[in-house]
């Protein structure tokens, strides 16, 4: 069957679209389940999902991209993959009072998956806007990213925060948002003058369900919970960190200082001093939070050596996937295709891929 278009895939027309991009995370990683402050940014690349009601009482699915098709029905169980996150979200609309009839859904994606750059809250999100659209839903913006971050974790498995919902919902391509993730309070913030953004994605995927990422959540529970701290958000005083265990305490330090950096970034606009940040924050996901790769490490250091790079880091969880620069306006693209020339050559033909900018 020819299913390069919805009325293909599913035999009769579309009713409601809607689109949601992925992110990159520039400063606070690690730091929004724990109540921490976040500074990502929306990017170019999107998530489109097409509805319609279902002509026979399920839940129907498509993703274009991996030729799969899924269903489900209200109540029943959850399907494996990218359904699992269709369906969370439509669980959700159903217990939070919403009425919905079943549907088809077609999911194609620019965002790439396993590179950190949150394609599964692009996702959720394109769903629930376009469910919103569909049904004439009263949902705001902050309560749909709010409903597509507990679908991730009540159906999905992965323990997230709400970073990157808040993004994919809230979040522009030419403004960072600085989040609090405890009360919520953000703010839209222009990124440092004569700046621009370079994404690679280092060839390395990672899938957090199956990696360290519930596990670095529950260290930092356990952390806070020795210190008698609701969250390490209320960590205020380093000397603090020599009552924990040498792990918890490297995973607390991080946070720390993760936190104090995003102020910081708020308060020194320029490219340089926001770099510097950057460097900061990735040597301390390798070293404190342990969640980099050999990878990862090589990309951050050749796009650190390129006179044209303010700072460097990996973004998102780590554990493989992509990596973001602040670069000199209008340089981006140059310097992305040396730094994977080299790349290839320094990793033994490793293959990375220019992401940003498209």
């Amino acid at each position: 069957m020819d299913e390069t278009s919805f009325e293909n895939t599913f035999g009769f027309a579309v009713q409601a679209a809607a689109s949601a991009p992925g992110r990159v995370n520039l400063l606070g990683e690690h730091t929004d389940y724990n109540d921490g402050f976040v500074l990502p940014i929306a990017i170019p690349l999107e998530t489109r999902v097409e509805v319609a009601r279902s002509y026979d009482g399920l839940n129907h699915y498509y993703a274009s991209e991996l030729r799969e098709r899924a269903w489900s029905e209200a109540g029943g169980a959850v399907p494996s993959g990218f359904a699992a996150y269709l369906h969370g979200c439509l669980a959700l609309l159903r217990v939070s009072g919403y009425h919905c009839d079943p549907v088809c859904a077609r999911v194609s994606s620019k965002v790439p998956m396993g590179s950190g750059l949150s394609s599964s809250a692009a996702l959720e999100v394109a769903f629930l806007r376009a469910m919103r659209t569909l049904f004439g839903l009263d949902l705001d913006d902050l309560s749909l990213a709010l409903m597509a971050q507990q679908a991730e974790v009540r159906y999905a498995g992965v323990n997230c925060g709400i970073m990157d919902q808040m993004a994919s919902s809230l979040a522009d391509t030419t403004h960072m948002l600085f989040l609090d993730t405890r009360s919520l309070e953000r703010k839209l913030v222009p990124l440092p003058r004569n700046s621009e953004l370079l994404v690679l994605d280092s060839g390395v995927p990672r899938r957090l369900g199956e990696s360290r990422y519930n596990l670095r959540r529950q260290e930092c529970e356990e952390a806070a919970r020795l210190l008698g701290l609701a969250s390490l958000r209320d960590l205020d005083n380093p000397t603090e960190l020599s009552r924990l265990p040498r792990d918890l305490a490297r995973r607390a330090r991080h946070v720390l200082k993760e936190n104090e950096r995003v102020l910081q970034a708020l308060v020194a606009p320029h490219a340089c001093q926001f770099g510097e940040l950057m460097n900061e924050s990735h040597r301390s996901l390798k070293e404190d939070f342990d969640v980099s790769t050999p990878e990862l490490d090589l990309l951050v250091s050749l796009l650190q050596q390129q006179v044209e790079v303010f700072g460097a880091r990996l973004t998102g969880a780590g554990f493989g996937g992509a990596c973001v620069a602040l670069v000199r306006t209008g340089t981006a693209r140059a310097v992305g295709e040396r730094v994977l020339a080299l790349y290839q050559d320094q990793d033994q033909g490793q293959q990375g891929t220019l992401l940003v900018p498209q």
